[in-house]
């Protein structure tokens, strides 16, 4: 009897490893690989390098903090990176304190290229916040089930009922993206923040080598015009 649930505690102890490093994997958006050594599948999760995804953690992380040090409650932000490429939304009291979030994500370390979308608007609530972040979710939502897209591949923020995707993408993607977005209920407007790359430089699933973006710095975000759901 004790052998056998020694044995039972044993199985439930593997599983258990197993099951936490799975969720850590997938948490992470990083390459999975599944199957035996004879037969391996690997999920592409993501088009960015796993240095690249690590970097825009420290620029989420770091961007935001002191964006929002500096501006000492006269506004809030929220930075948003994908291959170095810095997006920063919100509402802020003034000119002056929209210069100010330029000025401070310039000196935040591993940044390409800042994007910043910052609204001059006294007048901001922290009701909208809820509303921008069910409008995320919906458009996230319908990209997963849109055919032709590899959802993994693009991050959606929303401010204010604008909608901003980013991601590395060819211009089929981009342009699908843009209107399945398009076409969510609450979206008022769609901004392209993507790096457009040619069908040629997307791996093939299972070659275990991340795309890489040659798009070069300074591409502006491109509006893709307003709707009215």
């Amino acid at each position: 009897m004790n052998k056998t649930i020694r044995t039972a505690a044993g199985r439930w102890l593997r599983v258990s490893v197993l099951a936490a490093l799975l969720g850590s994997t997938l948490s992470a958006c990083v390459p999975l690989v599944v199957g035996g050594a004879a037969g391996a599948t690997v999920l592409a999760l993501d088009r960015r390098t796993s240095g690249a995804q690590l970097e825009d953690q420290g620029i989420e992380t770091r961007g935001s903090s002191r964006i929002n040090d500096a501006l000492q409650q006269r506004g809030r932000v929220s930075v948003t990176s994908y291959n170095r490429v810095m997006l920063i939304t919100g509402q802020v009291q003034a000119d002056a304190d929209r210069e100010l979030v330029s000025s401070v994500a310039a000196g935040v370390p591993n940044v390409r290229r800042i994007v910043n979308e910052v609204i001059v608007n006294p007048s901001a609530t922290l009701s909208q916040r809820s509303v921008d972040s069910m409008t995320t979710t919906r458009v996230k939502t319908a990209l997963v089930s849109a055919r032709s897209l590899d959802a993994n591949a693009i991050k959606v923020t929303t401010e204010l009922g604008t909608v901003f995707l980013m991601g590395i993408v060819t211009q089929e993607e981009a342009d699908r993206a843009a209107e399945v977005a398009r076409n969510v209920g609450g979206v008022l407007k769609v901004v392209k923040v993507f790096e457009i790359i040619s069908p040629s430089q997307l791996q093939p699933v299972g070659a275990g080598v991340p795309v890489t973006s040659t798009a070069p710095a300074g591409v502006q975000p491109q509006n893709v015009g307003t709707t009215t759901p």
